[in-house]
Order: C-alpha cells, then sequence, then structure tokens
C-alpha cells in the first residue's frame, strides 16, 4: 500500500515539472514573436558641398603636334649618321650624308657639257658677226650696181644661217644650265638637313646602311616637337554627338594619374579612321556591325616640362558642363535614373533617427556623385543602404508612393 502511493505521488511530481517546462516554453515563444523587431541599422552620409563636373570619357593615346619624317632623296650608302636619338636639332642642321661620289661626277660631267656648248656658241657668234659685215658690205654694193643680185641674196642666207644657228646653241645652254642645276639638285640630296627645329625620336636607317630614292623616299630618321603634344582620343558613337571644338578637356597618365593635363577639344574628325580601309559601303557596313565605332578627337596640350611622350596613354575626360560649390549626394543615395533637371526621391534622415522619402531636383552627375538642385540642403543625412529586410518592407511603399 505504501509503495502504490509513493508511485502516485513520484507520478504526479513528473507531470508537474512538464506542466511547469511547457509553460516556460509557451512564455519564451510568445516574448520572441511579440518583441518589436530590431532597428535595422542604416548606411548613411551626409549630404556636401563640392565642384562637379559633367564628363564623356575616352581612351586616346599621345603623339607630338609636329612630326616629319626626314627621308633621302638620293641613292647611295649613308656615309655619316651626324645625330643620335634624343638630340635637338635646328631646321637647317646637317642630319645625314650619303656617298656622293656618282652625283659629283655627273655635276663635272654637266659642266664640262655647259663649257662645250658655250665656246660652240662664241665661235658662231664670230661667224654672225662676219655674215653681217658681209651682209651690209654686199647692200652697199648692191646700191651701187656693183655687186650681182646673187651674191647679194648668198650674203642674206649666210647671214639667216648664222642667227639661227646662235640661237639654237642659247637654247642648247639653256638646256645644259638647267641639267646642270638639277645634277646639283642632286648632290645636294646627299646632304640631309633638318627641316623643323625639335628633337630626333627615331632613327630608321643606321650609318653605312645602302638606301633606294628610285620608288620611294626611305626615312633616316623622325624629327618631332614635343613642346606640344596631341591627345588622339577614341570617342565612341554614343557620346560624339555630345561633344564639340572648344569643349574643355583634362587627360591623365599612367604614370601620374593623380595629375590633371588640361586642355581643349581641336577638333573631331568627320569619320572613324577605319573608313580609310573600307573599300565600299557593303565592307563599311559589316565594319559596323563588326564592332563598336570610334571618333578621333584631337586635344592639344603644352608640354613644357616634357614629361609627355609620343605614345603614352591618356585617359581622357571631356567636360560638358562644370558647378562649383554644388550640393552633392553620392548617386547610390538616388533612387531611379533621373535626368539632369527632374525629379527624384531620397531618404533623409530626420531628428528621430527614422529615415524618411523627400523628392528632390536633381542636376548634373559624373558617376559617382550627384548634384541636388533643390529639396535637400548641405549637411543633412541621407540613406545609402540599409539591410535587407529593410529594403524589401521599402520597395513596396515607394513603388506606391511613386504612382
Amino acid at each position: 500500500m505504501t509503495t502504490a502511493r509513493a508511485l502516485k505521488r513520484l507520478f504526479t511530481r513528473k507531470r508537474l515539472i512538464w506542466a511547469v517546462l511547457g509553460l516556460a516554453g509557451l512564455i519564451l515563444l510568445a516574448f520572441l514573436f511579440l518583441r518589436a523587431p530590431p532597428k535595422p541599422e542604416l548606411v548613411t552620409a551626409e549630404a556636401r558641398l563640392g565642384d562637379i563636373e559633367e564628363v564623356v570619357l575616352a581612351t586616346g593615346v599621345l603623339e607630338p603636334l609636329e612630326l616629319v619624317r626626314v627621308g633621302a632623296q638620293a641613292s647611295g650608302r649613308v656615309e655619316r649618321l651626324a645625330v643620335e636619338i634624343g638630340d635637338v636639332v635646328q631646321a637647317g642642321q646637317l642630319i645625314a650624308e650619303i656617298d656622293s661620289q656618282t652625283q659629283q661626277n655627273s655635276l663635272r660631267d654637266r659642266q664640262a657639257a655647259l663649257v662645250n656648248i658655250r665656246a660652240t656658241r662664241a665661235a658662231r657668234a664670230a661667224g654672225l658677226v662676219q655674215a653681217e659685215r658681209d651682209f651690209e658690205r654686199q647692200r652697199e654694193m648692191l646700191a651701187a650696181d656693183a655687186t650681182p643680185r646673187t651674191t647679194y641674196d648668198a650674203a642674206i642666207a649666210t647671214l639667216d644661217s648664222a642667227r639661227s644657228e646662235v640661237r639654237a646653241l642659247d637654247a642648247q645652254i639653256a638646256q645644259a644650265q638647267a641639267a646642270l642645276d638639277s645634277v646639283r639638285v642632286e648632290l645636294g640630296y646627299t646632304r640631309i638637313t633638318a627641316p623643323i627645329a625639335g628633337t630626333v625620336v627615331a632613327i630608321v636607317t643606321d650609318e653605312g646602311q645602302t638606301v633606294n630614292a628610285l620608288q620611294t623616299a626611305p626615312t633616316i630618321v623622325m624629327i618631332a616637337k614635343l613642346e606640344t603634344m596631341t591627345v588622339r582620343a577614341d570617342i565612341s558613337e554614343a557620346d560624339v554627338i555630345r561633344v564639340r571644338p572648344g569643349l574643355p578637356a583634362w587627360f591623365s597618365i599612367l604614370g601620374a594619374p593623380q595629375r590633371r593635363f588640361t586642355g581643349e577639344l581641336r577638333q573631331v574628325e568627320p569619320a572613324p579612321a577605319s573608313i580609310a580601309s573600307e573599300t565600299s559601303p557593303a565592307t563599311a557596313s559589316l565594319g559596323s556591325n563588326s564592332g563598336a565605332i570610334y571618333y578621333v578627337g584631337l586635344i592639344d596640350v603644352a608640354n613644357t616640362d616634357g614629361v609627355l611622350r609620343p605614345s603614352m596613354t591618356a585617359q581622357v575626360s571631356i567636360v560638358l558642363s562644370a558647378v562649383k560649390n554644388a550640393v552633392l549626394v553620392p548617386l547610390t543615395a538616388v533612387e531611379g535614373s533621373p535626368r539632369a533637371g527632374g525629379v527624384a526621391r531620397v531618404r533623409v534622415v530626420n531628428a528621430d533617427g527614422v529615415a524618411e522619402a523627400r523628392q528632390v531636383r536633381v542636376g548634373i552627375d559624373n558617376g559617382s556623385d550627384v548634384q541636388i538642385l533643390g529639396g535637400l540642403r548641405a549637411g543633412e543625412t541621407i540613406v545609402l543602404g540599409a539591410s535587407t529586410d529593410e529594403r524589401a518592407d521599402a520597395q513596396p511603399q515607394l513603388a506606391a508612393a511613386s504612382k
């Protein structure tokens, strides 16, 4: 009997323990479901004052404003190369000399031919003087009826023949003089001089090398004016309609990414560079479909310190518009993709720390920041991002507000 009571008390105690544990679990679940959700942590920033530019981006290559390929107009062996790469030369300065023996021989031959023709002309001139005297004598004698008419006519014929011979020799002298001048010019071609002042940037033909100028003028050296450089910027067909000559531009180079080199868009070429290799409209059409089309914009920039060099890569920004001391916010704070002058929405943190939606009028943007024209003051805190839960909850509200 005692044992049965003990078992009954033990069973009753276990039921009580399980009941207490169940009640505690229900209270815990109720606490978890009924308590307020944690406030999401907002990512914020302050609207600030700053300068902003709307730009067209392009990639370009630096070239000298003036680059001359100094070639040889005479054939022969390069006997002397008077410059080295990097030398600064003046206009008219000797660059190279080509073996001139052939030209000198031709010059002596032409000089001798000219002397010979002039001597012949002198002899014919003397004969002309004698023919003129004979003619005058025969004319006087004919007037005095002291000579037959046939002798007078023969004197006239002799005079005319002498005059013709002298005129022919004068023409031959002029021809020989022209040939001599041509040989002198060809001899001058063996001395290659700098056509412009500049820097020798390349030596194409080495000393001792033989050049042949019969078909095309071979290049000896290349001279460039490096005081002013030109950027050949590739502007995409989507952006080329937005730019025009006269717009300010700046660029940076790989060796000095923080330095701005400023200039001006001088020209936008009317057709892409690829048009030079297109032979027909059909080919042009195929070329335009095979890849992006770029138009070349030319930007001149001073190179007073010599930092810029040919073939450097330039990251170009062509400035379409610029504003100083504007109210700026990060582009990620603006909802949607409004155009300049349009209305957009941002979330502003009020005094209670709650994010409120506000309409603002936006201006230009540079890809990272956007100008605020109205609806927001510098110093106000705006929301850049929030937790996933808040963004998910905010989407229906924003969608409804935009309708």
